[in-house]
């Protein structure tokens, strides 16, 4: 029993989810499986380890609080020593005599070639794969690289976001009893209640607009959202992307391909195509090509992802032109909602237009992770 309640604290702070009911189920397959190390080890595997990527974490902390790191040498040592005299007792019976040469230390002579061409491991491919909480709690401006478990917790988090939004459709769709009908029409039967009129679900036919800053600053965080966007695609209706630095584009033909890559693929080359690599936003222009194309009306909710860093774009004194069509848009659709990636304490200064933007009516929001990420786009 303390052995288990001491693995399932030790696995916990390795940041595997352990719980109380984990833990329990744990203590009975320890009674079961006693004496039998590796029956253990694989029954304990099966109640702790929920995701693959754990498993060389789980067997290093195994053998730590089960069997433990000197008890194994040693094994091996003894297991060593048997098996060297075994040899010495054959070769005794044969009349081999051993000899045992001193161990010189031999010279390597490398040339500048050699030296110029080694190239030792970098410690980023030495460090071991990060769980799912520690990359949602990651800084998203740090997850800058297309790997495959990034992509995975996006689509996982996307499907997440579709449950949570059809859970809430279907409530909001459940018919409730209209009071006011149901009793003038059991009025025939004196007043009791034998008939009951329920109201009709409303039918809502909102539109999303997804509009995602691509330029030097947002990057790759506007591929994490776009990500989390296909996957979540089933759960939003008439849904369209664009993206935008000084000038706007539209993705939806994207969220189409069957696969995640080829849609990052079919974006990238809509990018290239408009010379859209690393440029400067111009949010005055690229918001005017934006409601040209859109067409926002009282029933559009608009999410926009961006630093609100108006590099380029107009200003008449001291104010940037933009705040006027953010103040458009706002008035026109239902709700505006701006997901910044920058931390609070760097809005407002410089060309920052995010008090400009609030000003008009626009939700600002910081988002610094994939789970803050995932939650505001829930809310729409």
């Amino acid at each position: 029993m303390k052995e288990i309640v001491n693995f399932s604290k030790v696995l916990r702070e390795a940041n595997f989810p352990v719980s109380v009911r984990t833990t329990q189920a744990a203590c009975e397959t320890y009674e079961i499986f006693k004496g039998d190390d590796e029956n253990l080890k694989e029954a304990l595997r099966a109640v702790y380890v929920k995701d693959k990527v754990q498993d060389k974490k789980f067997d290093k902390i195994f053998k730590s609080v089960f069997k433990g790191e000197d008890g194994d040498k040693s094994e091996e040592v003894k297991g060593a020593d048997k098996g060297s005299n075994k040899t010495r007792k054959f070769l005794k019976a044969y009349n081999y005599k051993i000899r045992v040469q001193d161990s010189k230390p031999m010279k390597i002579n490398l040339n500048e070639s050699d030296i110029t061409d080694y190239r030792p491991p970098l410690d980023d491919y030495l460090k071991p794969p990060l769980d799912d909480n520690e990359l949602m709690k990651r800084d998203i401006k740090h997850l800058t690289t297309f790997e495959p478990e990034l992509l995975d917790l996006c689509q996982r988090l996307g499907k997440k976001i579709a449950n949570k939004r059809v859970r809430r459709q279907k409530l909001a769709s459940n018919v409730h009893p209209d009071i006011r009908k149901t009793i003038r029409k059991n009025l025939k039967n004196g007043g009791a209640l034998i008939e009951v009129v329920k109201t009709k679900p409303r039918i809502k036919k909102s539109r999303h607009f997804f509009l995602n800053d691509v330029s030097g600053s947002c990057d790759w965080v506007s591929n994490w959202f776009f990500c989390m966007v296909y996957a979540a695609l089933n759960s939003f209706k008439l849904a369209r992307t664009f993206e935008f630095d000084n000038k706007t584009i539209e993705t939806t033909a994207a969220l189409k391909e069957p696969n995640i890559l080829d849609a990052f693929i079919k974006v990238r080359d809509m990018r290239q195509k408009n010379l859209m690599i690393h440029g400067t936003s111009n949010m005055y222009r690229a918001f005017k090509e934006f409601e040209t194309v859109a067409k926002l009306n009282n029933k559009s909710f608009v999410l926009v992802l961006s630093d609100c860093r108006d590099w380029a774009g107009p200003k008449s004194e001291g104010k940037p032109l933009s705040s006027e069509l953010m103040e458009y848009m706002v008035n026109k659709s239902k709700k505006v909602l701006i997901l910044n990636p920058e931390p609070s304490n760097k809005w407002n200064i410089a060309d920052s237009c995010v008090s400009d933007y609030e000003a008009v009516g626009a939700h600002v929001h910081e988002v610094r992770n994939l789970e803050q990420l995932a939650d505001l786009i829930t809310l729409i």
